[in-house]
């Protein structure tokens, strides 16, 4: 399977103001998954939990009016938790996977992770045999899908996992970016083992795409001038240069050589194209090292996040 160096996730097309501040119609959603269709990407992300269903529900739809996906474009989706219980029982992963299939009007997926286990009722129902990634592992050898991973926030739930089986891809989120490289050593961990490196959110929930003064958001959350001061060295840096903050932001990925793809979230068409046009800015060997030279967190970005569920 060959993916293109920038996946679009499709969280925002799902319409999550809990977690984005603003709401998404179903006309702009199906508009994006238009443009990301038509874009230069082969490849897009979404989840059964992204807007309770809602994000599936919207790619379904345009998926539907254009007969099916392009030649050669990778859908990837995930197994959720049971949104009553958490639980990741085999028949929790079965009903959610058979959920997305319908929702999305395919009878396959491309790439299908397990997600976000650190919310599991039962941390050794994802693990133990008979439990969610049996049933992972079991869809894949179905031919349901062509390649398996794992996708979740918490590097110290993944981290056990990975040393315990394999997987195709992880993806990891707000964890590998300007400011932040809590998942530095993971992402050691799994380009080593041969494992494709997803990295979401480069640009920490839209901070590093609109600027602070816009949008004083750290992953997803209201964030002061102490949270937002790395950010504010970051931008004082690149100003300096006259390049686009988000075009450095998206690149500190997508130029590290453990990084397969960069999943950046998008809900409005105009955003495909201004995405694809950040990764081909030129940017100094200059600016670099002076980022090299700021300080960086490597703490947990989410440790004190106010999560709330989709709904």
């Amino acid at each position: 399977m060959t993916v293109s160096r920038i996946c679009f996730g499709t969280a925002p097309v799902g319409s999550m103001p809990e977690v984005y501040g603003h709401d998404t119609s179903v006309e702009e959603a199906k508009a994006t998954v238009r443009a990301i269709l038509d874009g230069p990407s082969n490849f897009l992300d979404t989840s059964r939990n992204y807007g309770a269903g809602r994000s599936e529900e919207r790619i379904g739809m345009v998926i539907r009016e254009r007969g099916g996906l392009p030649d050669g474009f990778v859908l990837g989706t995930k197994l959720d938790r049971d949104p009553e219980t958490d639980r990741f029982s085999a028949s929790a992963m079965r009903r959610s996977f058979e959920q997305s299939l319908a929702a999305l009007g395919v009878d396959r997926v491309g790439l299908l992770h397990l997600h976000d286990p650190e919310y599991a009722a039962d941390i050794e129902e994802v693990t133990r045999p008979g439990g969610g990634l049996s049933e992972l592992y079991k869809i894949r050898e179905e031919g349901l899908c062509d390649a398996v991973g794992l996708a979740a926030g918490r590097v110290d739930v993944m981290m056990p996992i990975l040393e315990r089986f394999d997987f195709d891809a992880i993806i990891t989120h707000n964890r590998f970016m300007l400011v932040n490289r809590n998942a530095e050593a993971m992402i050691d961990h799994a380009h080593g083992k041969g494992i494709a490196v997803l990295n979401a959110a480069p640009f920490a929930g839209g901070v590093f795409a609109k600027g602070s003064a816009a949008n004083p958001r750290i992953v997803y959350q209201e964030a002061g001038d102490a949270a937002l001061a790395p950010v504010r060295a970051v931008e004082e840096v690149v100003a300096r240069y006259d390049v686009p903050l988000g075009a450095v932001a998206l690149q500190f990925s997508m130029r590290d050589p453990r990084i397969t793809s960069t999943i950046c979230g998008v809900g409005k068409p105009d955003e495909i194209a201004g995405i694809a046009a950040w990764a081909n800015v030129p940017v100094p060997d200059a600016l670099w090292e002076e980022l090299a030279a700021l300080p960086v967190s490597r703490d947990d970005p989410e440790a004190t996040r106010n999560y709330v569920a989709p709904s």
